[in-house]
């Protein structure tokens, strides 16, 4: 239990970025210049002190080729690089959304088309929309006009968006995604 204890609350030490200088376990790198010149397989201490000699670091670029890659670059210039490139790919994706609308299987029609325009502008977004017909006490008896209402909603978005899933009940409610046609 001591045991236990002692390695759960230990402190979680930080990644400190890339690997760079003497913290290169490996006994010989192939080492690329600053401007992309290929100087062959170096020991690893010769290949520091040549790094030292320009005034920069010392980097492992590829760490599982053998013998790994080392690139002599500035890591302050380096570490820019990975973030900038991090943010720009963050940048690019697209994160899709759940949007979910609610109706009752007696929803009336201006309801229903308010709803459907809604949906139709989330799918248009990209956005995934899901429906939830709530039936509420009597209204279990009549788990076909959820059935048909979820037909109808099919229907009216089939030209923004496609089935992702299908129609299932689930307690008192029947739900349904649709994912925007792409």
């Amino acid at each position: 239990m001591a045991d236990f204890k002692q390695n759960y609350f230990q402190r979680r030490t930080k990644d400190r970025g890339p690997v760079a200088n003497n913290r290169i376990n490996a006994l010989e790198v192939q080492v690329i210049s600053h401007d992309g010149n290929n100087l062959g397989i170096l020991k690893t201490n010769d290949a520091i002190k040549l790094a030292k000699e320009e005034g920069l670091d010392l980097i492992e670029i590829s760490p599982n080729a053998n013998p790994p890659v080392c690139k002599i670059i500035d890591i302050g210039k380096y570490k820019y690089d990975l973030q900038k490139k991090a943010n720009k790919a963050k940048k690019k994706q697209k994160v899709v959304e759940l949007k979910e609308i609610k109706m009752r299987p007696v929803t009336e029609v201006h309801d229903y088309n308010f709803k459907i325009k809604n949906a139709q502008k989330f799918l248009s977004k990209g956005d995934k929309v899901k429906f939830t017909v709530r039936f509420k006490g009597r209204e279990l008896q009549h788990t076909n006009l959820g059935t048909e209402l979820m037909k109808r909603i099919q229907e009216d978005t089939k030209t923004v968006g496609k089935t992702e899933q299908n129609p299932k009940f689930e307690g008192k409610q029947m739900t349904m995604v649709i994912q925007p046609l792409q």
